[in-house]
Order: structure tokens, then C-alpha cells, then sequence
């Protein structure tokens, strides 16, 4: 980067030079995938960090960078092999399998002893959320604090950091559990045990209290089944007065569309009522034209056809006169699910009275994303059927007797009673509310298929209920799945205690953390390192969504973590978020964030560190777009806070956290799912320069820092974001950048200066490029790979000294008919020897890597590249796949952009695959 260590004044990190990206991006894409054992299905969370690029950030953070540590590596050479061995050690590191590797851990820590004195700083998230940081932190052998303002998100960090380190290595209390398996118990198995073995209790007790609610359903052959769960459709009487029918709303009449196995309900009207039978013959099967009833406008009366707007079936929900009829029933079958027309017994089994225990809370009318409101659910408690709520308030008593068994097993088995766990016990006491915090956790995470809200998915792969929180809202729902506690399938209690039990089971417990209910900008006055992932501007309303979880994690665990769960609801009036609904509009609301955002990081700036950056991730939301370029809201704003703070932004690079299949997305700065910026406090005798003054840097440092990021095999679709690190490198390290009119430069005025900057840099590349790679730019610019008329192409050719029929010999171009089209990767002959190629070129080696590559992989990528002749420069063929990511992207070519920028992604390690082919064939001669 473009910060050097005299004016950092210490060792640079890492972080603020080059970092395996391209490993921890793939590894943070494929942890979306990975379920069992994974911390994120503890509790849910928005918005989750991935652990690899936590992990990997932490690392680089403390870790020094071998270029700043002469006294230690003192040639070049010498640097380079320390960085790749860090750089081997932290892609063994990112990979999930080797989360709980206890040798690879005990390496990276020696490293970042080597870097820190012996002396590691404690890691601070004060904005701690679901708690992959701190876990991270705690995982690499840290110091781990977590602070968080939200009681849910205090709870879900002292779960993974706090409890498991008390109680690790400890034998489950359970009667007999522990001598039924002969092993040690590392880390906090023998707690996970344990909460296996009280939830299994507390689901057979539950089961034996209620269990008569939910019924089996009765198969054609006269035998039963357990059912999975029941799917009901709303309904509101029809408006047309001739008509008046109960007519229901439903998304789809789709059930399950396995081939072979398609189901769907079929609605037939007798007179004024609906009866419901299950259809299998695709011949008859629901179309796009006829599948259900509700559209984002408004409903069809299935009975007279009536169009019904939404306004309608709205005020019908204020007044409380939407009902629900059992419309299909969801059984298991042999490895198959069996659909079933409802009958009166299961319908009948639903009508039980709400609890009087049921928990108490409103819905804020203009909760953000919230849709359920204009419906007339006014409470929490309006988000479930009675059913629903008789059970979740059955398993909630029992979390408290459950409590008192684990206490009395632990004292049978010898451990002292102690104090509770919240006032810092270890003992009988502190262990049984260790367990019974998971135990209402998972009460709670199963609440989030034991909804009103949940809908059933019918797709090929699944056929089961989904979650309420599909995504970062609560939606309405027409025709909702009520799953059964003991059905073996989502929704069902002893599959939520397994979730719990797995993750437990995998956390570190080698060090431990401290999870505290703090406001930000108090947690921050402490002597810690920060790295953090705070709130994203206006995209989430953590606040709102967890009380969803808030009301049921209180009335289970209220005695247990008093502290934690004092307030009837989550508090709001503090939490940093731009919610125009809480702050008088958006102008009000910007003004809090922005405002709180700056307190923050002003007093975190007071108790930073000098030896170590602090690290910032950030939501890379999508921009705003005008005639003076890219920007974002919400960006802008956190860099804005972040530099008026007192903070010089020393990295920024782009973290994907997204699956590997959503790589490309709607333009060019909006692709990585986040960023992570490294800061450094801004010395306070920084110098002030003018427009012209911060113009010159950037384009003096820039380039030559561009090529540095494009050798850490920085993927094109991210050169945008990571360029944004040097640049705006350049604009920190001033106190201001003074416009022609004495102003001070924004950060969006900065910003678009960067891009606009970026965009030069990359057209003044062509000018190093062979005359063939030069046409064929200026030809793909103007065309693509579409043809274009003859005359024009010949004048482009003279201008750059090469002829048309060299360019067709080279294998670049097709002519004739008037016609000349350059020849795209994909037509490219497949029988290619570069070795052999008289007039070969940067161009014509992309187009050949891009289609091997493309068909074969990285390995026939390597072999051909190792037969490239040493005359052309690879490194601008990496340039020229960044250059022509660009350019297809500007030609909306979504796949050939996406073809470019995986071999610019895949570059480095095609190029390693070369030098070994190179070597391994001379040692074959």
C-alpha cells in the first residue's frame, strides 16, 4: 500500500500489504454450506461474518508483514519466502476442517507472539453481534471481548466465548451418560453432551403433556404416520355479496415437485364452501397462470372470480377477521414425504385456547421490514397459532425443571453448589444454568419454524417447513406450514438441541472471553484492540427482528441471566442504526447514525493502539449512481466518520462471503459481499494539501500499487473495491483536502476521484501491450465479438503498423463479406501450441487461457501458460484479464465477464501450476 512505515511510525501488518485473499474469499463462500458444527446454527444472527475471513483478519492484523522486520529478514529474497510460508499457514488456517486443529492453532499463535513481543493485545468487538470475531479471536489463543447493546446478541457471544471455557473438559452430569462412552471430554463436550441428554428429557416430557395435540395422520392403507406438518391457508370472506364464500389465500398449490412424485392441492367448491383433496397428474397440475391465489396486488375469489385488492383483505386483518383452514397434511413416508387431504380430527386438534403465558411485546407499527403489521398482528404473540404458542410456552417451563435436575445431577456427581453463573460461579450452581442457557436457546431457534410466518417449500430439494427468517425480515405469509415438535423434521424440539449440542461441541475453550451488555462507544474506552463489524447504516433492524427471539429467550431464561434479560423488549433508543422511523425521517436518521458512528470511533481513537491497525468490516451495499460517478450512503458515511474520527485508512480489502455460484453481480463496485479496512490513528500534526496536491499522489501511486494488489491474485471483479485501500491510503493521511474553493473534499468526492483514476490507469495499460493485443482492445471496446465492417477495422489496424491478414495468420480475427470479427475464447482451436506460435501475443494467449481454463481447469490452465514462450510477458496477460473483466462488464456480457475474471482470479495459482510443469519437464529431459 501507499503508507510507508516512517509515517505509521511502527510495523506494518499484514493486513496493510498483502493477504491470500483468493483463499479466504473461497473458503468464506463455501462455509455458507457448512451446517453441522458450525457456530452460526447456535442461534441465529444477521448478517454473519464468515469465521474464515475473521480469522484470517485477526491473523493478518498482529502478524508483522516480513518486509518491516529487516533486523529479521533482511534481503528481499528472504522476505519473499517468509511471506509465502505466512501465506501457506494462513490457507491452512481459513479452511473450516482445521477450525479445531490444535497444532496448526499453536502455530499461528507462536506467530503472532514472534510479532507482538510475547505480548498479544486483547481483541475487542464492540459490536459484537453473532460473535464471529470474538470466537476467532479466542479460537487463534486471544484475549476475547464482546460487547453488544442487544440482550439476543450478549446472550448468543456469552454462549460461544464465555460459558464453554468455565466448564471444559468436564464429564456430562447426566445419570450414566459419562460412563457410557469411555473418552476424555476436550473443550466443552461433555456440556454438549448435556444438553443432548436434558433435551431429550425435556422433549418426552413435553410430549407426554401435550403430545395428544398433534396427532398422527391415518394412511389409505389403514395404518399411521408421523406428520411433519400441517399446511393452512388464510382466509377472508369474499366482498362480492352474491358470493361471501371463506376464500383462501394461498401463494402456491404446489407441495412437492420431485419427479415422479408431484404433489398438489386441489381446491374444489361445493356451494358456498371449499374442500381440499391432494392431485398427483401433471396433466392437471397448477401452471404459472393458475398456481394460487395472492399477488403482490391483491387476491382471486376462486369461487365467483372476484379480484380482490390487498387494501381489503388488510382492513379484514385490522378487524380481526382473517381466519385459517386446514388445507393439506404433511406426512412421513418412506424416504418420502405422503400428502394427505385434511380432516376434521386434525383440524379440531389445532383449536386449543392461546396460553395466558404467552408472552407479552408489540410490533412496532414501522418495524423496517416488517410486513405483518398491516395485517393486525399488533403483538408478538399474533406470530403463532395457539397451538404454536402451547407449545413453546410447555418447553418453556420445562427449561426451568430441567434446571433444577441438572443442579441436583451435578451435586450427585461431587461438584460443589457455588454461585450462579451470572454472578461468576463455576460450581453445581453456575453449571446447570450453563445448560440451561442452551437449553433456551434452543427453545428459542426453534421458535423459528414453530411460526405463523413459516411457509412450506415445495422445491425439488427440500419439501419441509422454512424458516421465518428466510432473509432480514418478517414477511406475510398466505399459506403457512405448522410443523410438529416430534415430527423428525424441522421444527422438530430434539433436532434444535442437536443444532445447539454440535456447535457447543466445536467451540475453543482455550482462552477465555467476556461478553458484556454495552453500548459501543462505552465498550471502546477500554485498552483493547478492535476489529469489527458494525451495523450496516439502514440495511438491518436488529433490534426489531430479535425480539421475534427476545420474548421466548426471556421467559425461559430470565432468572438465569437477569442482567441480560431485564426489559420487557430489546432496547431500541440507543441502537446504531439509521432507522428513519425512530429518528424523525431520513435526514434525522442519517444525521444519528453519522453522529454515533464518529462518537465511536472518536473514542476508540483515544485508546488505540500505535503498534497495531485496527480492522473494520463493511456491508459493500449497492451504489448510488449520478454523472459524477459511483458512491454509496452508507459507505461514504462510515469513511466519513471513520477519517473526521482521527483514523488513516492504511487497506480496504474485499471479503466475499456469498456462495461461489453468486459471483457476479449488478455493477462493478457492487460484487464483494463486504470490505475490511485497516486503520491506523491519524498523527495529529497531519499535513493539509489541496485538490491538485491529492490528485497528483494518486495518480503517482496508484498504478504501481495496483500491480502490487494484482500480484496478490486480487480477482478483477474486486480490483475496484481493493483499489479503494491506496486511495483512499492517500486521502487519510491528510487532516483535510482542500477544494478550489476552500472547502474540505468529501469522502464521495474522493471516492469517484479514486474510480474515475482507476479507469485511467487501466486504459494507459494498453500501451505496454504487443500492436495485435492493442487492435483487438480497441476492436472488443467497439464490438465485442460481434462483427464489424471492414473499412473501419483496416483503419485501426494501419494505425498501430500491423495488417488485417497478419491479424487472421495470427489467429486473432476472421474477415470476409466485408466483415471482421475477432474470434472469442470458446471458438478458439482447441489444438493449440503456444511453443509454436510465430506470431503469438499477449491477446492471443488470454483468449487460449481463458478457454482451457474455462473447459479443463486450473491444471491444463498451468500446462499450456508453462508452454508460453518467454518472449511474452505474462504479467500483462493478468493485466489484460482485469482490463477485459472491465470491458465485458461495461458491454453487459455477464458470462464472458465472469470467464475473465475467474482467470484473473485463478492467475497466481496458474501460474505456480507453470513453473512446476517447466521444472518437472526438465528434470523429464
Amino acid at each position: 500500500m501507499s503508507i510507508s512505515a516512517h509515517q505509521i511510525g511502527q510495523r506494518r501488518k499484514l493486513i496493510e500489504t498483502s493477504i491470500p485473499l483468493q483463499k479466504i474469499n473461497q473458503e468464506s463462500a463455501r462455509e455458507k454450506s457448512i451446517r453441522h458444527g458450525h457456530p452460526s446454527t447456535l442461534h441465529l444472527w444477521w448478517a454473519r461474518r464468515p469465521l474464515a475471513a475473521a480469522r484470517a483478519v485477526l491473523f493478518a492484523q498482529l502478524v508483522d508483514d516480513p518486509a518491516s522486520r529487516p533486523d529479521l529478514f533482511p534481503t528481499e529474497a528472504e522476505q519473499t519466502a517468509e511471506r509465502k510460508r505466512l501465506f501457506e499457514l494462513m490457507e491452512r488456517l481459513v479452511v473450516w476442517e482445521n477450525s479445531n486443529d490444535e497444532a496448526l492453532l499453536a502455530e499461528a499463535h507462536r506467530k503472532i507472539l514472534e510479532s507482538t513481543d510475547g505480548n498479544p493485545p486483547p481483541i475487542l468487538d464492540p459490536f459484537a453481534g453473532g460473535g464471529t470475531i470474538p470466537l476467532e479471536a479466542q479460537r487463534l489463543g486471544l484475549e476475547a471481548h464482546a460487547s453488544d447493546l442487544n440482550p439476543v446478541a450478549v446472550l448468543i457471544n456469552k454462549a460461544l466465548i464465555e460459558i464453554p471455557p468455565k466448564f471444559a473438559g468436564q464429564p456430562p452430569v447426566f445419570p450414566g451418560a459419562a460412563a457410557e462412552t469411555i473418552q476424555d471430554w476436550p473443550r466443552a463436550t461433555g456440556l454438549a453432551e448435556d444438553v443432548r441428554r436434558y433435551g431429550q428429557w425435556m422433549r418426552d416430557e413435553a410430549h407426554q403433556r401435550i403430545g395428544h395435540l398433534y396427532p398422527k395422520a391415518h394412511l389409505p392403507d389403514g395404518s399411521e404416520a408421523t406428520v411433519i406438518a400441517w399446511i393452512w391457508a388464510r382466509t377472508v370472506t369474499c366482498p362480492n355479496p352474491e358470493c361471501r364464500i371463506d376464500m383462501p389465500l394461498v401463494r402456491s398449490w404446489w407441495l412437492g415437485k420431485k419427479k415422479g412424485k408431484e404433489a398438489y392441492i386441489v381446491p374444489i367448491v361445493e356451494g358456498k364452501t371449499v374442500r381440499y383433496e391432494i392431485g398427483h397428474d401433471l396433466a392437471h397440475a397448477p401452471t404459472k397462470d393458475d398456481d394460487g391465489t395472492v399477488s403482490r396486488t391483491g387476491a382471486i375469489c376462486i369461487r365467483c372470480g372476484t379480484a380482490v385488492p390487498l387494501q381489503y383483505i388488510r382492513a379484514e386483518g385490522r378487524e380481526a377477521r382473517i381466519s385459517a383452514d386446514l388445507i393439506a397434511t404433511v406426512a412421513e413416508g418412506e424416504r418420502r414425504r405422503i400428502y394427505l387431504a385434511p380432516t376434521q380430527e386434525h383440524e379440531t386438534a389445532a383449536e386449543v385456547p392461546t396460553p395466558d403465558s404467552a408472552p407479552k411485546g408489540t410490533i412496532p407499527d414501522k418495524a423496517p421490514s416488517f410486513r405483518v403489521q398491516a395485517y393486525g398482528f399488533a403483538n408478538y404473540a399474533d406470530l403463532f397459532t395457539p397451538r404454536q404458542l402451547t407449545a413453546l410456552t410447555t418447553f418453556g417451563d420445562l427449561v426451568s425443571e430441567a434446571r433444577e435436575r441438572v443442579e441436583r445431577d451435578a451435586l450427585a456427581s461431587g461438584i460443589d453448589l457455588g454461585h450462579r453463573l451470572d454472578n461468576g460461579g463455576t460450581g453445581a450452581a453456575a453449571y446447570a444454568d450453563a445448560v440451561t442457557t442452551y437449553l433456551g436457546m434452543s427453545i428459542s431457534r426453534v421458535s423459528n419454524k414453530l411460526s405463523a410466518i413459516c411457509s412450506w417449500d415445495s422445491s425439488t430439494k427440500m419439501e419441509a417447513v422454512r424458516s421465518v427468517f428466510a432473509r432480514q425480515a418478517l414477511p406475510m405469509t398466505w399459506d403457512y406450514a405448522e410443523a410438529n415438535p416430534w415430527g423428525g423434521s424441522g421444527g422438530d424440539l430434539l433436532e434444535d438441541f442437536n443444532w445447539v449440542a454440535r456447535a457447543l461441541e466445536r467451540t475453543p475453550s482455550g482462552s477465555h472471553g467476556i461478553a458484556t451488555q454495552s453500548d459501543a462507544a462505552v465498550s471502546v474506552e477500554g485498552r483493547q484492540l478492535i476489529s469489527t463489524d458494525p451495523p450496516y447504516y439502514d440495511n438491518i433492524g436488529y433490534s426489531d427482528l430479535s425480539d421475534f427471539f427476545y420474548v421466548w429467550l426471556r421467559r425461559s431464561l430470565r432468572d438465569v441471566h437477569p442482567s441480560i434479560l431485564s426489559t420487557m423488549l430489546v432496547p431500541k433508543a440507543e441502537e446504531l442504526v439509521a432507522n428513519p422511523y425512530r429518528h424523525g425521517g431520513k435526514a434525522g436518521a442519517h444525521k444519528f447514525f453519522e453522529a454515533g458512528f464518529h462518537e465511536v470511533f472518536r473514542k476508540a481513537r483515544d485508546h488505540a493502539y500505535n503498534d497495531f491497525p485496527i480492522t473494520v468490516y463493511y456491508a459493500f451495499k449497492q451504489q448510488d449512481t449520478s454523472k459524477d460517478g459511483q458512491a454509496s450512503t452508507g459507505w461514504e458515511t462510515l469513511l466519513e466518520g471513520m477519517i473526521r474520527s482521527g483514523w488513516q485508512i492504511t487497506a480496504t480489502w474485499p471479503m466475499r462471503s456469498e456462495l461461489s455460484n453468486r459471483m457476479l453481480s449488478h455493477g462493478t463496485n457492487a460484487l464483494a459481499s463486504s470490505i475490511v479496512l485497516a486503520l491506523r490513528p491519524r498523527p495529529d500534526n497531519a499535513p493539509r494539501t489541496d485538490r491538485r496536491g491529492f490528485l497528483t499522489a494518486l495518480k503517482a501511486e496508484l498504478p504501481s500499487e495496483l500491480r502490487t494488489l494484482q500480484q496478490g491474485s486480487i480477482a478483477p471483479v474486486d480490483l475496484p473495491q481493493a483499489a479503494i485501500g491506496p486511495g483512499m491510503a492517500v486521502f487519510s493521511r491528510y487532516s483535510a483536502v482542500l477544494e478550489d474553493d476552500g472547502s474540505k473534499m468529501t469522502v464521495r468526492t474522493a471516492l469517484q476521484r479514486i474510480n474515475a483514476i482507476l479507469d485511467e490507469v487501466l486504459t494507459e495499460l494498453e500501451n505496454d501491450f504487443d500492436a495485435p493485443t492493442r487492435f483487438a482492445l480497441t476492436w472488443f471496446r467497439q464490438n465485442g465479438f460481434s462483427s464489424g465492417t471492414f473499412g473501419e477495422a483496416e483503419s485501426i489496424a494501419n494505425a498501430r503498423g500491423i495488417s488485417l491478414d497478419s491479424l487472421e495468420r495470427a489467429g486473432i480475427l476472421t474477415k470476409g463479406g466485408g466483415q471482421v470479427t475477432l474470434i472469442a475464447p470458446e471458438e478458439m482451436p482447441t489444438e493449440y501450441d503456444p511453443a509454436t506460435d510465430q506470431s503469438i501475443s499477449e491477446w492471443e494467449v488470454m483468449m487460449h487461457l481463458t478457454r482451457v481454463l474455462a473447459a479443463d481447469g486450473v491444471p491444463a490452465a498451468s500446462a499450456l501458460l508453462g508452454q508460453v514462450p518467454p518472449g511474452v510477458d505474462t504479467e500483462l496477460c493478468r493485466e489484460l484479464a482485469s482490463l477485459l473483466f472491465k470491458l465485458a462488464e461495461d458491454r453487459k456480457q455477464t458470462a464472458l465477464a465472469v470467464s475473465f475474471n475467474n482467470l484473473g482470479a485463478a492467475w497466481n495459482e496458474i501460474v505456480r501450476g507453470a513453473a512446476s510443469s517447466s521444472t518437472q519437464e526438465t528434470l523429464d529431459f
